[in-house]
């Protein structure tokens, strides 16, 4: 396996730089010939970006410059060698000969990942420092590192295991997380080892939490060590003795280190400080698995439904219908807005949720297979709900890819995300959506409007339940289409009642959920009350979508609470008689409702209600 990562091109035992940047260029340009990288330059603003986080020159004459960026075609390490040594800013401030530089692809499998960086380990060995560094060619040299690393699984696979429960527990996690988490992890277990002590480590590479610590070792274990250059979650190790060090510290003074612990020298740890080391930031573990990924897409969706709908709402102050050149009071701005607001950033949103969607869920091959199952929705009617499905579909899809051509050689890697993800990911969700997802949303839509028909205006307080309810179950997709084409249809055989309700309907979501952020501050993070905040705008100015962001982040509590205010106000509505004759909602229309005060309290009363149900299901929210 090592062999086909390494290869000789990629080795050169006598470099000619005196500076560390010339060493740097050097061993980019051995990289960049052997033909391991798409862009060079940005190759190499991820490795200076890497070192300005701190300098990867190591103890005993070692650098391990690396960066993972998806300017590396393949996977591979570059290995040089300097006979005179440069100073390259080390732990030690001796000069370096020994130079692996790590080159590692976006789309990489982990374990290619994980492979080089643990080859770095090798470099603790004396003996093999010494070899390597007085190999006289590349074969010797590769052999050296291909031998060793045999002679390390092997032992690896055949030391017994002891189910005891550690003494001492460790998180490892550099920048990059792909060398020194590895070699800081190795470090304390080959000394742990030495000294007789159980120990487990956890890592926070690249490929994601390896070996993640459970809440019994936790409890159990009498010192705890934290070797991080970047946030970690940390509550977990609320109240234990905590030794919080930089994961050099870890690589040069593991003995140290476990001692420490044993002897719980450590100070103990408080969540609630939030203890800060440097610029060192330690964090509370994110949200995972489907809330996860719902909220990377609703958050990358927000700006295109706040910008666009403020920009609608400025629109509708020209007029009504100013935006249609057909009308009377048409004026150019109000069509300029609207065109921008309505016609872009609301087209956009759908399919922004439904892209962020799936990069979640399997980074950025997911992005295009999903952003097209969301705009497959949005053009056949399915609304922000299709649009979820399209985001999941595309996601999940393009991971089942990635473990199908996870089997493939080697070679074979740069064209996967350029070539076989978009492909197959395209084909494969845009076919299940227009196959099995579009036809029962145009089903939907089609039987509410004839459910919706025979209700009539025999029984108008539950016509007004109805049509209330429909307008915030989906917020824009088909049932709420459906409700307002009925209601527009009914203006023009002469009945103004069942558009009342459905505009009344429509402002509850937006209106409720802002009034939730206001009341219950404590029930929603800073940004959802930001975005609160201009959801009073989008409320009264019958923008339904308003709510959308908050209806995928949390459908179970925000939508079942907007149906409920929505269907009270819409019975209230035809309770009171109302009558609409224009095609829109708002605040715009009230000087054409014929009892305008009582369409405000359907309107209030709705929204209130709203409120009140989320904020209390809701649960705090802990910033």
């Amino acid at each position: 396996m090592l062999k086909d990562i390494i290869t000789l091109d990629c080795i050169d035992i006598n470099l000619k730089g005196t500076t560390k940047s010339e060493i740097i260029d050097e061993m980019i340009d051995i990289l960049y010939k052997a033909g391991k990288l798409n862009d060079r330059e940005e190759y190499k603003k991820e490795i200076l970006k890497r070192e300005s986080q701190g300098s990867t020159g190591m103890e005993e004459g070692i650098a391990i410059p690396h960066a993972k960026t998806n300017a590396v075609k393949t996977s591979t390490v570059a290995i040089g060698i300097s006979k005179n040594g440069v100073d390259y800013q080390s732990l030690d401030g001796e000069p370096s000969h020994l130079f692996f530089m790590i080159a590692a692809s976006d789309t990489s499998a982990d374990s290619h990942i994980e492979i080089l960086s643990k080859l770095t380990t090798l470099l603790l060995e004396d003996e093999i420092r010494e070899g390597l560094l007085h190999a006289n060619s590349k074969e010797e040299l590769l052999n050296i590192l291909v031998s060793n690393m045999e002679k390390e699984e092997t032992s690896q696979d055949t030391e017994e295991s002891d189910n005891s429960l550690p003494q001492v527990l460790a998180v490892t996690a550099c920048p990059t997380g792909i060398a020194h988490t590895y070699m800081a992890a190795d470090s304390l277990m080959k000394k742990a080892k030495e000294m007789g002590v159980r120990i487990k480590v956890e890592t926070n590479g690249s490929g994601g939490v390896k070996n993640e610590l459970t809440e019994e070792e936790i409890k159990n274990a009498k010192g705890i060590i934290v070797a991080a250059d970047k946030s970690v979650f940390m509550d977990r190790f609320s109240g234990y003795h905590v030794d919080i060090v930089g994961v050099k510290e870890a690589i040069k003074n593991p003995e140290n280190l476990i001692n420490n612990a044993l002897s719980q020298n450590a100070p103990i740890y408080n969540a609630d400080n939030n203890t800060e080391k440097g610029k060192m930031k330690f964090e509370k573990k994110p949200k995972t698995g489907i809330y996860k990924h719902l909220m990377s897409g609703v958050s990358n969706m927000l700006p295109f439904v706040v910008g666009g709908g403020i920009l609608i709402a400025i629109s509708f102050m020209f007029g009504i219908n100013a935006s249609d050149p057909n009308d009377p009071s048409y004026n150019y701005i109000a069509k300029l807005l609207n065109d921008i607001g309505g016609g872009n950033a609301f087209f956009l949103m759908v399919p922004v949720m439904a892209a962020f969607i799936g990069m979640s869920i399997a980074d950025r091959p997911g992005f295009a297979p999903a952003m097209v199952g969301g705009l497959i929705s949005l053009n056949s009617g399915g609304g922000f709900l299709g649009g979820l499905i399209g985001g999941f579909l595309g996601g999940y899809i393009t991971l089942l890819l990635k473990k199908i051509f996870g089997k493939l050689p080697d070679s074979l890697e740069g064209i996967k995300p350029v070539l076989l993800y978009p492909l197959f990911g395209i084909l494969i969700t845009g076919s299940i959506m227009y196959l099995f997802i579009v036809e029962p949303i145009s089903w939907i839509n089609s039987s509410l409007s004839v459910f919706l028909k025979s209700l009539g205006t025999g029984n108008l307080i539950l016509l007004g339940i109805v049509l209330g309810g429909m307008m915030s179950t989906d917020m824009g997709g088909p049932i709420n289409k459906a409700a307002f084409t009925f209601g527009i249809a009914m203006i023009s055989s002469g009945d103004y009642a069942p558009h009342a309700a459905v505009m009344a309907g429509g402002m509850v979501p937006p209106l409720g959920i802002a009034l939730a952020t206001t009341i219950f501050r404590n029930k929603f993070t800073k940004d959802e009350r930001d975005a609160g905040k201009t959801c009073y705008i989008m409320g009264l100015s019958f923008i339904t979508e308003g709510a959308i962001p908050f209806a995928a982040s949390d459908p179970i509590r925000v939508i079942p609470s907007c149906i409920i205010g929505a269907m009270i106000s819409g019975g209230l509505s035809m309770a009171f008689n109302i009558e609409l004759r224009a095609p829109h909602g708002g605040l715009f229309v009230l000087p054409i409702v014929n009892h305008p005060l009582l369409y405000l309290l359907a309107v209030i009363i709705g929204s209130v209600i709203t409120a009140l149900i989320l904020g209390f299901i809701k649960k705090p929210i802990n910033e």
